[in-house]
């Protein structure tokens, strides 16, 4: 498993947090998703071989939230 932890921009209440939650962990390969919304980071735990960082970041922007690292 990989751990990759982002900042994400845009999040601004407990809904904000969820929807980021419930896009990514959707995704193929997510082991875990941890939102922290007071330090606007996401913690996502991830299977390389079935899950892709790009994967990730793209879905975060989909939902209307923006990855800055």
């Amino acid at each position: 498993m990989t751990n990759l932890t982002m900042n994400v921009e845009g999040m601004t209440c407990g809904h904000c947090a969820q929807t980021v939650k419930d896009a990514v962990t959707g995704l193929s390969g997510i082991n875990r998703v941890d939102v922290d919304l007071e330090k606007k980071l996401v913690t996502v735990e991830f299977d390389e071989v079935l899950g892709k960082v790009e994967s990730i970041t793209d879905k975060i922007v989909e939902v209307g939230f923006e990855v800055k690292n």
